[in-house]
């Protein structure tokens, strides 16, 4: 129970990430555009989402990692 400040903390930041997605979906949407997801756009995206993701993975291991060392 040593992290439970820290795991309450990427929570809160889990969601953050969410709404923010959720915001920008609903901002295109009401402009009556639609999404599409070209090769530039998967070229932005990427970069951006595979070291967050990993991250977040890591923290999550991160401790079943240790306790078996």
């Amino acid at each position: 129970m040593q992290d439970v400040g820290y795991t309450v903390f990427m929570g809160f930041g889990g969601l953050w990430v969410l709404m923010g997605i959720a915001a920008v979906i609903f901002l295109f949407k009401s402009d009556g555009q639609k999404l599409r997801f070209g090769k530039w756009g998967l070229l932005v995206a990427i970069p951006i989402l595979v070291p967050i993701v990993l991250v977040l993975t890591y923290q999550i291991a991160r401790p079943f990692i240790i306790q078996h060392l």
